[in-house]
């Protein structure tokens, strides 16, 4: 099975001020991306947006990320819904258009019991394309238990899980009790922080790296710091870490992706807005962002 390990970049959606995708935007980002040394993208994530996009729309930017890409990171696909149907078109999409990979969010609003959790994931690993699960209980209200993700690890094509629970305790068990007895098998389970500030806890526990927002703005820094916690150069990484971390609370200073689209938009990269119901950064927020940025040296 395909290895998920270092660090994604959940990526932004640019939008202009129309509303409209700015579809040459995006392919920049993701050259950005490239060029930058980043080990995967992640398009159609909760930072790019999914919720406001029409299919058409994730077409186009699954079809720009994968043709751009061209091997030379990995692509993985947002494909959840609380809809098991809509999943599955979903997943069978990014499998046909040639993801390496599909993130399967925790279904949303409708809190399945452990039993429709586990049918939903199965759903999605028949499809026969690596899935990532995707526990954010802040964001679905319902968190996987490890003892049922451990039961959805034992299916086919589950290849680990982007850990957003918020609980480093949860994730020492997951790592403790999924992903090390299957280091040495040929069917290993990758975890991944799902929160940048959590990156490096995660793989000194034994995880395997990040799926990062800040990464749209410093993927060469989130690089690095994953590089040298998962090389043993803790020193290295606390430093990167500390450096980061205002960076980090600031970027999550409102509701993702509102903060950082801000921060590439000053940084002259595209971003645009955020389309709605999310708005515009509060003047109160806009000072933590630009403080944190002034201080690592990307604003004047």
């Amino acid at each position: 099975m395909t290895e998920f390990r270092g660090a994604y970049t959940a990526l932004v959606t640019p939008m202009k001020d129309s509303g409209d995708i700015d579809y040459d935007g995006f392919k920049r980002l993701v050259e950005f991306q490239i060029t930058e040394g980043i080990d995967g993208i992640l398009p159609l994530g909760t930072t790019g947006e999914n919720p406001t996009l029409d299919d058409s729309e994730e077409d186009k930017l699954i079809e720009i990320a994968v043709k751009e890409a061209a091997g030379k990171v990995k692509v993985v696909v947002g494909a959840g819904s609380n809809d098991t149907k809509h999943m599955i078109k979903y997943t069978q999409r990014a499998k046909n258009m040639g993801a390496d990979a599909a993130l399967i969010v925790t279904p949303y609003y409708n809190k399945p019991n452990d039993d429709g959790l586990y049918r939903h994931f199965e759903a999605a690993a028949n499809i026969g394309i690596p899935i990532i699960v995707y526990n954010i209980a802040s964001r679905t209200g319902k968190n996987i238990s490890t003892p049922l993700l451990e039961k959805i690890a034992s299916l086919p094509n589950i290849a680990g899980v982007k850990e957003s629970s918020g609980d480093i305790c949860q994730m020492g068990d997951v790592i403790r009790d999924i992903a090390l007895p299957r280091k040495n098998s040929e069917r290993k389970f990758w975890v991944l922080s799902g929160d940048d500030a959590f990156t490096l806890p995660l793989i000194s526990l034994g995880g395997d790296g990040v799926v990062s927002v800040i990464s749209n703005l410093l993927p060469a820094k989130v690089k690095a710091l994953t590089k040298a916690a998962l090389e043993g150069n803790f020193e290295q990484a606390r430093s990167i870490h500390y450096e980061l971390l205002p960076f980090i609370k600031a970027a999550f200073v409102e509701t993702n992706p509102v903060p950082i689209k801000q921060a590439l938009t000053w940084a002259g990269l595209p971003a645009g807005p955020a389309r709605l119901p999310l708005g515009k950064l509060a003047p109160s927020s806009e000072a933590v962002l630009k403080k944190a940025m002034t201080d690592l040296g990307i604003l004047k």
